[in-house]
């Protein structure tokens, strides 16, 4: 009888190790196949997202100085877009520079995107809201740049550089027509002046 009992128990702890290195085995064969899908590899696509920023328009005046520029923008049937009015339907303010004030970079510019190329007129302006500095004119560099799609590489189209002489005062730097296909169209380039600031708070 006691060589019976100790049999059973040996088949029972042979039974119990064949589970137990069954289940482990189950368990790493698992992980393994869940591996892949823990961290899968980005999906790739041939349809190209159109990204904002088909018309661009910069500004930057000298770095380090205490001089708020404003940057303001009009597209095509839209309302100017700047500081106190940072979203249009085609233009969004992305940076509104305050000079020296609450900034780290020293540097001092101002950009504005757009989504899509509306066909018609755009409005570029620069207005000083401040001066704390001892120049007595502030001197701005304006770049206007266009990409057509995604996938394009951005191509400038107009720039000049203009002189703020005092406070309060807005230019208009360029109006300029881009046709259907969003390019310049000949001879219609001017800086006849157009508010843009005052006509926002209307």
């Amino acid at each position: 009888m006691q060589g019976l009992d100790d049999h059973d128990d040996d088949g029972t702890n042979t039974v119990f190790r064949d589970v137990i290195t069954l289940a482990l085995l189950g368990f790493v064969a698992a992980v393994i196949l869940l591996l892949p899908h823990v961290n899968p590899q980005a999906k790739t696509t041939s349809d190209a997202v159109d990204m904002p920023g088909n018309v661009m328009v910069e500004i930057r005046w000298p770095d380090q100085i205490d001089a708020d520029v404003d940057l303001w923008v009009q597209a095509p049937g839209d309302v100017p877009v700047g500081y106190s009015n940072k979203g249009g339907k085609v233009f969004n303010l992305l940076r509104d520079d305050l000079g020296t004030k609450g900034d780290v970079t020293g540097l001092n510019y101002e950009v504005s995107y757009s989504r899509g190329i509306p066909e018609g007129e755009y409005t570029v302006n620069v207005h000083l809201y401040r001066n704390n500095t001892t120049l007595s004119e502030i001197p701005v560099t304006v770049v206007v740049s266009t990409k057509g799609a995604a996938a394009h590489s951005a191509k400038q189209i107009l720039t000049s550089q203009v002189k703020l002489e005092h406070l309060g005062q807005e230019l208009t730097v360029f109006r300029f027509r881009l046709n259907k296909n969003g390019e310049l169209e000949p001879n219609s380039v001017h800086n006849l002046p157009k508010p843009l600031r005052s006509a926002s708070k209307s």
